[in-house]
């Protein structure tokens, strides 16, 4: 039995209290449905900024409702913020407005919500007593690092308003422990991918906006030569990353950020392949998809893969989906919501 397999069992026979901000997103309400799913209770914060009523709709549907609360409310507002983690035996902070585009488009209100927000989160946790704090950091924290795979020490300059907000996290979690010994554990995500990711909208991820472009029988576009290269990551290996962090035992493992990724990287080339594969199991007419080159995007690295070591071995990460393993269950979730 996997660390992982141990911990769910043993979150089962004790329930504790959780906190799940940006809990109507994408990611946060996969990890709301597993943690329900687990016999917790759980405490929801969004503002339907990028998350949706259906999201959690779904997650409570596969779950079950009785021991989840939601709470409609920004994390901008410290009231708030207090509000929601008084209780709370640990916070899982997703709530932030991702995309690189988004942020040179809007970068006051990516710095608001990522920074300004962030820093209301910690206080009120804090203040609360939340034995630990997990939060979303990013991959964008690399910046223009070359270096790959990419480790945790080593970082370059940021590239995009979105990374710079990400990074201030990071030091601010740091300032937190060093100052008033509070504890926490950031993640930073590498193209993680799966089940509710939006695919609409002008700043859809690439995979959702790939899957739902080819059910519909849309042309597809790649930025650039296609030879970029990604560390796609499934949702269930990031669910997994936040849970063994929350409810690590390891003092030395905390206050630390990890990467959370598979390990290896994917080309859009490749990707598309795949997903085209995957889309005409559900719609025959997707495997004449064809794509449509363009200028490369303003703020995105060329290559980018994780080193999963320090996660593995401080946390007990074991990434259980590769790629395919994951494009497999994506496919068939957005075959059915399209």
């Amino acid at each position: 039995m996997s660390a992982y397999s141990e911990l769910l069992a043993e979150l089962r026979e004790k329930p504790t209290k959780w906190l799940v901000t940006g809990a109507a997103g994408f990611i946060g309400s996969n990890l709301v449905e597993l943690l329900l799913q687990s016999g917790q209770s759980v405490t929801g914060l969004d503002n339907f900024s990028t998350g949706y009523r259906k999201n959690l709709d779904a997650a409570q549907a596969e779950a079950g409702a009785e021991k989840f609360t939601f709470v409609e409310g920004d994390i901008r507002d410290l009231a708030t913020c207090r509000r929601v983690c008084a209780g709370a035996d640990y916070v899982l902070h997703e709530a932030a407005l991702g995309s690189v585009p988004r942020s040179l488009d809007d970068p006051i209100l990516t710095n608001a919500s990522n920074i300004d927000g962030f820093l209301n989160m910690l206080v009120a946790a804090r203040d609360a007593g939340v034995k630990n704090f997990v939060y979303a950091a990013s991959s964008s924290t690399y910046g223009d690092e070359p270096t790959l795979p990419k480790v945790e020490e080593r970082i370059g300059k940021p590239l995009s308003p979105y990374a710079v907000t990400k990074y201030v996290n990071e030091l601010y979690a740091e300032v937190f422990a060093s100052a008033y010994g509070f504890n926490s554990i950031g993640l930073r995500y590498f193209n993680v991918f799966g089940r509710r990711q939006d695919p609409e909208g002008a700043y859809a991820a690439v995979i959702p906006l790939w899957f739902a472009g080819m059910l519909r029988g849309e042309r597809i576009h790649i930025n650039g030569d296609g030879e970029s290269s990604r560390d796609f990551c499934y949702i269930d290996n990031c669910v997994q990353a936040n849970i063994l962090a929350a409810c690590t035992r390891r003092p030395d493992a905390l206050n630390r950020v990890y990467n959370v990724a598979f390990g290896r990287s994917t080309t859009l080339n490749e990707l598309f392949l795949l997903i085209r594969e995957e889309a005409a199991r559900h719609r025959p007419e997707a495997a004449g998809a064809e794509a449509e080159y363009r200028e490369f995007r303003t703020g995105d690295v060329r290559h980018s893969l994780a080193d999963i070591g320090r996660a593995e071995k401080f946390l007990g990460y074991k990434p259980e989906y590769g790629v395919r393993e994951g494009l497999k269950e994506a496919g068939a979730w957005y075959a059915a919501a399209l």
